[in-house]
């Protein structure tokens, strides 16, 4: 897949079927929309495209009322590249593109990317004070010669899905739901780095991962399996993670996973953690012999957990 970080530099070689959106976690709603742009391609011989921004624009407009994002651009794109799209294009999203009028934005981006069809949700907005939309899209396309798709939400139980109620699954420890709401299991990606070292003290070592992923699930243990970036794809592990504060350490916040069988430096590595099951709420014990008891016990319900899940990680 083509990635361009600017719509001037993209040099597409043919007219495109074009995506526009943000993207954030590549949710079953967002596949579909692709789906669209892939097979309107396929049909006028034209490279399927998607236009996402970065940073998000709610950062750079109001930065107090941004949502944590569901994954880092990295991870954006590679499940864009899985969903088949031909290219996409990173557009910085700056205060000098939020101040563009909205039938500029169309006659520059839109039609400077060569777009023969373009489609965009429901709820999509460009334009200096968002003053343009899907309607208003389908309105000029036809006096800049290309087609306007303005697409309706998928739904899950009768309510749409969207990246914000994935966010709100997800703090709610509701994996299931995430899981319905994504089309696979919620990961993310952590740079392993030191901690305290405490969990090594207690018969559980533990890698503490830093991540650019910043709606999380909710606090809590959860049965996990991890895969080293850069080791055989058919090499993964299980293990048992617990995000969250820390209460009996009083150590902080953190995200750590104790790996079954593992014995090999991770510093410096990445780690894709995909979340399988929660287990429980995390809380505050009686001292580390009552501690270590309880990590003994969540480390066997993983292993019993993960030894009856098949491994679907995409």
């Amino acid at each position: 897949m083509l990635i361009a970080h600017d719509y001037r530099v993209a040099g597409l070689t043919r007219p495109t079927t074009l995506a526009i959106g943000n993207f954030d976690g590549v949710h079953l709603g967002h596949q579909h929309l692709f789906r669209r742009v892939i097979d309107a391609a396929r049909a006028h011989n034209a490279l399927s495209l998607a236009l996402t921004f970065d940073p998000h624009p709610t950062r750079v407009l109001a930065p107090e009322r941004a949502a944590p994002q569901l994954m880092g651009l990295d991870r954006r794109l590679e499940l864009m590249a899985a969903a088949g799209l031909d290219a996409v294009v990173v557009q910085r999203f700056d205060t000098t593109l939020s101040s563009q009028p909205a039938h500029e934005f169309v006659e520059q981006i839109v039609r400077g990317l060569g777009a023969r069809e373009v489609f965009v949700g429901n709820d999509f907005h460009f334009g200096r004070n968002r003053e343009g939309n899907g309607a208003m899209l389908e309105r000029v396309a036809g006096e800049l010669g290309f087609v306007a798709h303005v697409l309706s939400p998928i739904t899950e139980g009768a309510q749409p899905i969207s990246s914000t109620r994935t966010r709100k699954a997800l703090a709610d420890g509701d994996l299931p739901l995430v899981r319905t709401l994504l089309g696979r299991r919620f990961d993310l990606d952590g740079l392993v780095v030191h901690g305290f070292h405490r969990g090594r003290t207690l018969g559980f070592p533990t890698a503490n991962l830093a991540t650019p992923t910043e709606a999380l699930p909710r606090d809590g243990v959860y049965a996990v399996r991890a895969r080293v970036h850069g080791d055989a794809a058919s090499q993964r592990y299980d293990a048992v993670l617990n995000v969250g504060t820390r209460p009996t350490l009083r150590a902080g916040r953190s995200i750590e996973a104790h790996l079954f069988d593992v014995d090999r430096d991770l510093y410096g590595r990445t780690l894709r953690i995909t979340f399988v099951k929660r287990l429980r709420d995390e809380r505050r014990f009686d001292g580390l012999d009552a501690l270590r008891a309880q990590i003994a016990r969540d480390a066997d319900e993983a292993r019993a957990t993960l030894s009856q899940e098949p491994d679907d990680d995409p």
